[in-house]
């Protein structure tokens, strides 16, 4: 049994779009597929969420050596070029 990582879409997002995880252009078939309205990745995602501490830390410039993925999708809604940034990660289960 496959287990997958699932990112919802926005409403409005029609193929063609480009999806990228932390600035790295993803292919589709090759790193996710294309589901019910998500995005499906076999790998897995973090979405780190942020504590008062590492928020404080990160205010202050202190980094933190968290994992966070963000997957962020580019298209165009009425011929404007839009992007869905840091979009929720889904773990399966």
């Amino acid at each position: 049994m496959t287990r997958y990582w699932t990112v919802p879409l926005p409403s409005g997002v029609r193929t063609p779009f480009e999806v990228y995880v932390n600035g790295v252009r993803q292919e589709l078939g090759v790193d996710y597929s294309v589901s019910s309205g998500a995005l499906r990745f076999e790998r897995e995602l973090v979405k780190q969420k942020l504590g008062a501490r590492a928020w404080l830390l990160g205010f202050w410039g202190i980094g933190t050596y968290k994992r966070n993925d963000e997957v962020d999708v580019r298209y165009e809604l009425e011929g404007r070029p839009m992007l869905a940034h840091a979009l929720d990660i889904v773990p399966p289960g």
